[in-house]
C-alpha cells in the first residue's frame, strides 16, 4: 500500500492479533461486500478516464484554459477524479484485509474458499 489510510492502523492491529470481527457470518458478507465495492470502483475508474476528454470550448486562451482546468480535475491533482477513486480502492482493500483475516482466525480457512451456500441464509 503506498498511503496510509484511515483503516491502515486497525488492519495492523488485526494482523497482529489484537483485534477481529467476532462473527464469521458477517466477515464472510463484509468480505463479499468489499469485492462487490472494488469491481464497482473498478467501473468506475473506467468510467472516470473519459472524463480526460476534454474539447468543444473554442480554439482561443480562455478555451484552452477551461480544457486545461477540466483535465486536471480529471486527473492529475490530489482530489482529481482518478485520485479519489484510487483512495477509495486502498481503503476498501485494506478493509477487505481485515475481513479475511477475521474469517479466517475465526474458522481456520481462507473466505475465498469458503461455500458461499453455508453463508447465503444468514446476514
Amino acid at each position: 500500500m503506498s498511503e496510509s489510510t484511515a483503516y491502515t492502523q486497525l488492519l495492523a492491529q488485526v494482523k497482529a492479533g489484537e483485534v477481529y470481527l467476532d462473527d464469521e457470518a458477517a466477515a464472510y458478507h463484509c468480505f463479499k461486500a468489499c469485492d462487490k465495492r472494488l469491481a464497482d470502483l473498478d467501473s468506475l475508474m473506467t468510467a472516470a478516464k473519459y472524463t480526460q476528454r476534454v474539447s468543444g470550448f473554442g480554439d482561443f486562451v480562455m478555451g484552452r484554459e477551461l480544457e486545461a482546468k477540466f483535465r486536471k480535475q480529471a486527473s492529475g491533482e490530489p482530489n482529481s477524479i482518478d485520485a479519489v477513486i484510487r483512495a477509495d480502492i486502498e481503503v476498501v482493500k485494506e478493509l477487505r484485509e481485515v475481513f479475511a483475516l477475521s474469517f479466517k482466525r475465526l474458522t481456520g480457512q481462507d473466505v475465498e474458499s469458503a461455500s458461499a451456500i453455508k453463508y447465503a441464509g444468514q446476514a
